[in-house]
């Protein structure tokens, strides 16, 4: 794929972004190439197919809450979706992200990613809690391949259950995961299918309560 071919598609999966923005992606690629030989940051065999399997996967989230300035990415692991929506969120002024991995070593490339590019977001190196030191409270909450998701909306509840939306990436699976969570969770739910992976879907979630 050339240069024009990958932001072109970056364009039709994210919406208007700058070339700045797109040139930082593909420095932010090579990076994580980089750092991903020495620890795991993604599925090897997903690296073959980098930019379409997490880069435009990630960036697809964007344009779902386009007017939306505070985000949180839980689990965030080797930065997607939360890496790719900071450099996103460059051209939305006033846009931040708070990414909270508990990985040590991921969190130390999250960072150092943040520190390279100038990112407006910050790396929590903590468990996921309602406890998290300088979270501000988030417009939307993020996650990918994290928890099945009755699992995943209790580590999202306290987010979700006082006004923050829900954009959370499932597989092929997740109608099975969404009667299982509705035995115990009441929410409001829209089904995007995902413009990236064929059988994916990223759920909208909001007004989230416990039955």
């Amino acid at each position: 794929m050339t240069n024009s071919d990958k932001y072109q598609s970056l364009i039709h999966i994210a919406g208007p972004v700058s070339r700045e923005t797109f040139e930082g992606l593909e420095a932010f690629e090579a990076m994580f190439r980089t750092w991903a030989s020495r620890i795991n940051l993604a599925a090897p065999s997903t690296l073959d197919d980098l930019w379409n399997r997490h880069i435009l996967d990630s960036a697809q989230l964007a344009p779902l809450a386009p007017n939306a300035l505070r985000w949180l990415d839980l689990g965030s692991g080797g930065g997607f979706p939360g890496l790719v929506l900071a450099f996103l969120l460059k051209d939305r002024p006033g846009g931040h992200i708070d990414l909270v991995e508990s990985n040590r070593k991921k969190a130390g490339f999250l960072q150092a990613a943040v520190g390279e590019f100038a990112l407006p977001a910050r790396i929590h190196a903590s468990r996921i809690g309602p406890g998290i030191k300088g979270l501000q409270p988030p417009d939307i909450v993020t996650a990918r391949a994290l928890a099945p998701l009755p699992e995943l909306l209790d580590l999202a509840f306290p987010w979700l259950s006082v006004g923050a939306t829900g954009l959370l990436h499932k597989g092929r699976d997740y109608g099975r995961e969404v009667q299982e969570s509705a035995l115990l969770w009441q929410y409001d739910l829209i089904e995007h299918l995902s413009r990236v992976d064929t059988g994916g879907v990223i759920l909208e979630i909001a007004n989230l309560k416990r039955r």
